[in-house]
């Protein structure tokens, strides 16, 4: 069996040599075909590749709640504003007390983190550089997938003593301890010296990253215990005398009034809830909804996002436009395969006599039908391998001019080559049993 099929690759070979343009244009709808299939699930799996890179930045199983100045129930009319704006709800604002309710309150929750951010200077020897100071407790980094390169985190004492210790960022300690060992030595933020405990690894993140997740530059952040924020730089939570005197000199004054109105109150910037299992995510982000509500004395001054399911939306719309582009790049594969078969056909015209010679001297209709069969198969196979090396050219092609991600898998390629092998027999098998088909005496006089 393995010698008839070489023999007629041969022959399939030597017709190929004798029709090399016609055969060469044969190939393009194959050729072009396997290079876009290629490109286009390379550029999908790219784009999965990026969506499963946020959601680690992100944390798959973590509920975010941000809160808000003020979110009103409904829209007033405008002379109910002023009678809403006199007789409005007290809302504490979110604070350590919620998330401290939220992880003893509901199940299935593996642990809570705030983040109390001030933006200040930060100075060490001569050096000085705008950049964030975060407040944070100690599952903050577990929680955000952080990893240390030197020092550890912060332990129990550091918190309930409120001690000026920090963690700092890659950036922060490439910029102001080049050279040297950071841990136990002091760096400023505003009029407050931190000594250093641990530093972070660095962390890769793209300016898409940046602004599409809503995220920041952790490197250039240095984090405290966020105890030492509230007591050394502020807690907004806290209502003291200077604030009620601002309140009641603002009461006459709408303008002013509006602008008090609009201070944040909030203690935290942020809180971030990981869950056990993200199959809970949604359920405990409703239970979180309701229970900052009541809190809250029912002003809805928070929001409450959870990320993997705007990832998965991501994912799935993504996943939908790949297969589109992956089905519109297929018609290629099945342009080339009519090609094929109309090439194929006009073969079996143009060699009539070679046919009827070949059953004259015994060739049975099976060995003619293989003939043309295998002919078919060496352009299609021929075609495939040269847009696999076309496919994986576009896709670094697009990558490095478009700015799009593109990851060339073995599965993408025995994929399209394995279509473009099925599209060159499947279009050849009727050229090749129409070829078979002939009579010998009807065949030999053809001219």
């Amino acid at each position: 069996m393995l010698q008839i099929f070489l023999y007629n690759l041969d022959i399939a070979i030597e017709a190929i040599k004798r029709n090399k343009l016609r055969s060469f244009l044969t190939s393009l709808g194959i050729i072009f075909g396997v290079a876009s299939v290629i490109a286009m699930l390379a550029i999908g799996t790219g784009a999965q590749q990026e969506i499963l890179v946020n959601m680690q930045l992100l944390g798959t199983n973590n509920v975010i709640i941000q809160p808000v100045v003020e979110q009103r129930e409904a829209e007033l009319e405008d002379d109910e504003d002023d009678v809403f704006l006199s007789n409005r709800r007290y809302s504490p604002g979110l604070t350590l007390q919620d998330l401290a309710s939220i992880q003893t309150q509901i199940p299935h929750i593996e642990a809570v983190s705030p983040e109390i951010i001030y933006d200040t200077q930060f100075i060490r020897a001569g050096q000085m550089r705008s950049g964030k100071l975060v407040g944070v407790n100690d599952a903050y980094f577990r929680i955000n997938n952080f990893e240390f390169l030197s020092g550890s985190n912060f332990t129990p004492i550091h918190f309930e003593q409120a001690m000026q210790v920090a963690v700092i960022g890659y950036g922060v300690r490439t910029r102001f301890f080049p050279g040297e060992d950071p841990i136990g030595k002091k760096i400023k933020a505003g009029n407050v010296w931190f000594t250093v405990v641990g530093v972070l690894q660095e962390r890769q993140l793209t300016s898409s990253q940046i602004e599409n997740l809503g995220i920041r530059d952790y490197n250039m952040d240095i984090f405290v215990p966020a105890e030492s924020v509230l007591l050394r730089y502020g807690n907004r939570a806290v209502v003291t005398a200077r604030d009620v005197q601002a309140e009641q000199a603002a009461s006459n004054n709408p303008n002013v009034s509006q602008s008090m109105r609009d201070r944040n109150y909030h203690q935290l910037n942020r809180a971030i809830v990981r869950v056990a299992d993200n199959a809970y995510s949604v359920t405990i982000a409703e239970i979180i909804s309701r229970m900052l509500e009541r809190r809250h004395n029912q002003v809805v001054d928070f929001e409450i996002i959870v990320p993997e399911l705007l990832l998965q939306q991501e994912q799935r719309t993504r996943r939908i436009f790949n297969i589109v582009l992956a089905s519109i790049a297929s018609i290629s594969l099945l342009v080339g395969g009519i090609g094929i078969m109309n090439i194929m056909l006009a073969s079996v015209v143009e060699r009539y006599r070679e046919i009827g010679v070949r059953r004259a001297v015994g060739a049975k209709r099976q060995d003619i039908q293989l003939q043309f069969l295998t002919e078919a198969l060496a352009i299609s196979v021929t075609g495939g391998f040269v847009g696999i090396i076309f496919g994986i050219g576009f896709s670094y092609l697009i990558e490095i001019t478009a700015g799009i991600q593109s990851i060339v898998t073995l599965g993408s390629i025995l994929i399209s080559f394995g279509v473009a092998t099925i599209i060159g027999v499947v279009f050849g098998y009727f050229p090749a049993k129409r070829a078979a088909e002939q009579e010998p005496v009807t065949a030999l006089r053809h001219e």
